[in-house]
């Protein structure tokens, strides 16, 4: 197979349009049009759709797309790295990071490595979806809790767990009373919280009387006064050093697992691995507290 047409179809690919990826590239239209039939040819595949003004990837295109762009970046950054006599982490970085971590820590993160890795072009993208990385072009997300997947591989960076909160002016609830509480996003009308608190296990009925689409703005209305609210440890670790908020139990069930995660099938750049370990050496023991440290 031509590489060099290969990579045309690709450039082409991810720009939408033979004329989009001639003016991104400087090379002519004609040149990269002939390339990808040709490309069609050896290979006997369609892999353009095209229409009249509208260009779009068949089934077959999509599939050679998704399998091969990746693996062209990698080449071009191991021939840069040769060239260059240095393995030196370079080249575009693209992440996804759930919303509450980016918030929290990810923007001290991410200037850090940019200063420590300044030919890395870091671009990081918040939102808590499952995102397609192959197809949108991630080349590491990091999730809470993610499903298994048998496309990706990772590791935890740090685990953290829910913990039921409230200020100080409001006393914890008898059994047979519910307590205003704070929560995220639709839910339950009438939640109940399965707490371990002082040794024992204990149930608290809830009344949901805000309800809100951010952890962080939960926590806030929660130091305000409106009522409880169970928010990860890390995220309250401060308020409750400080008395700002009071401890009334963790909550029963799963831990909270930080993953950071890439495509199994492909060898890991430099620049992917250098973010990997600088993650690492962020979150050695991957502990609540060590999130907590970047919180302000």
């Amino acid at each position: 197979m031509d590489l060099l047409a290969l990579a045309d179809f690709n450039l082409v690919a991810r720009h939408g349009g033979f004329g989009r990826a001639a003016r991104a590239s400087g090379r002519p239209k004609a040149t990269l049009s002939r390339r990808v039939s040709e490309l069609e040819s050896s290979l006997d595949l369609r892999l353009f759709e095209r229409g009249r003004r509208t260009l779009k990837l068949t089934q077959e295109g999509r599939a050679l797309h998704e399998r091969t762009a990746a693996l062209l970046a990698e080449l071009d950054d191991a021939t840069a790295s040769i060239s260059s006599g240095s393995d030196k982490p370079r080249g575009r970085l693209r992440v996804s990071a759930p919303l509450l971590f980016s918030q929290t820590a990810m923007g001290k993160l991410a200037a850090a490595f940019a200063l420590k890795y300044p030919d890395v072009r870091l671009e990081v993208t918040t939102e808590d979806r499952s995102v397609d990385m192959i197809e949108e072009g991630y080349d590491l997300v990091i999730r809470v809790n993610p499903d298994p997947d048998e496309t990706l591989v990772g590791r935890v960076l740090m685990r953290d767990r829910l913990v039921v909160v409230a200020g100080p002016d409001l006393r914890r609830p008898k059994a047979d009373r519910a307590v205003p509480a704070v929560v995220r996003g639709a839910g339950d009308l009438n939640p109940a919280w399965d707490v371990t608190a002082r040794g024992r296990k204990v149930r608290i009925t809830t009344t949901p009387v805000l309800r809100l689409s951010s952890l962080i703005m939960v926590r806030d209305a929660v130091r305000a006064g409106v009522g409880a609210a169970r928010l990860p440890a890390s995220l309250v670790s401060h308020d409750l050093s400080a008395g700002r908020l009071i401890h009334w139990g963790d909550v029963e069930g799963p831990e909270i697992a930080l993953w950071a995660l890439y495509p199994s099938r492909r060898l890991l750049s430099a620049r992917v691995s250098a973010f990997l370990d600088f993650l690492k050496n962020a979150f050695p023991s991957g502990t609540p507290e060590e999130l907590a440290a970047f919180i302000d």
